[in-house]
């Protein structure tokens, strides 16, 4: 099939679900130039993957803010792609119930998206671990100008508002995302190798209880063998598709 032919098909399957969920992963985000993990040109390849351990973090906080402050949490001028705009449309549409997203960028927010559900959490936000005392990332850039480490008013350590390894994912993220995977028609992903977890169970798990799951990704994922319909496609192009067929309505 072709894209216009796959676009088309997409919104059938839209217009016969009464609940539709989506999952996103960091292929959506990279035709806005921030960088997936696992691909040729992700972070992976560039950061080593210790940088991303809730131990080295605790113990060198110094070392990895000098290391993720830009590549990680200088996102002010990442904008949302055609992938965030088609989402945000078709949850104002009535379309979707909402986005269950595993990237830490908050550009589905930017885009319009008002039901996100962040299992990974937010690269742009920061707390104290010592009194809970919220910070943005401004403040945190701010401070790393004059200080190896941000340190809160009452002197306790910083840390982005992120799920590191070593970590449980949010229980409120994931007993939200539960509720809508199990209340889905139909449960599709978008730009995910749907191999981490517990993020990869969601799709598994919305097809037990009776979804449609539709998988729209360049490149092979751990659950292609149980996809109902797999696009091989590239997101952006698809998605300037789906959003030129729904605004010719």
């Amino acid at each position: 099939m072709n894209l216009e032919e796959l676009a088309e098909e997409f919104l059938e399957f839209l217009d016969e679900s009464e609940s539709t969920a989506i999952l996103t992963g960091a292929g959506v985000s990279t035709a806005s130039g921030i960088p997936d993990f696992r691909g040729p040109q992700g972070l992976y390849k560039k950061l080593p993957q210790y940088i991303f351990d809730l131990d080295f973090f605790l113990s060198q906080p110094a070392e990895y803010y000098k290391i993720a402050a830009d590549r990680i949490h200088n996102l002010f001028n990442k904008e949302p792609n055609a992938t965030h705009r088609l989402l945000a449309m078709l949850e104002k549409k009535g379309m979707i119930e909402g986005v269950i997203t595993q990237n830490i960028d908050g550009l589905h927010q930017k885009a319009g998206s008002k039901k996100v559900i962040e299992l990974h959490g937010n690269a742009q936000k920061f707390f104290c671990m010592s009194c809970g005392k919220r910070y943005t990332a401004e403040d945190v850039l701010k401070m790393l100008e004059v200080s190896d480490v941000p340190k809160c008013t009452c002197g306790g350590l910083i840390k982005p508002d992120v799920v590191f390894f070593g970590e449980a994912l949010p229980e409120s993220a994931m007993a939200e995302a539960y509720i809508l995977s199990e209340n889905a028609e139909l449960f599709i992903t978008m730009g995910s190798s749907l191999v981490v977890y517990p993020a990869a169970h969601l799709p598994t798990f919305a097809k037990q209880k009776g979804a449609k799951l539709l998988i729209i990704n360049q490149g092979e994922t751990g659950l292609d063998y149980i996809a109902d319909k797999k696009y091989e496609c590239d997101l952006a192009e698809f998605s300037e598709r789906i959003i030129s067929l729904l605004g010719e309505v």
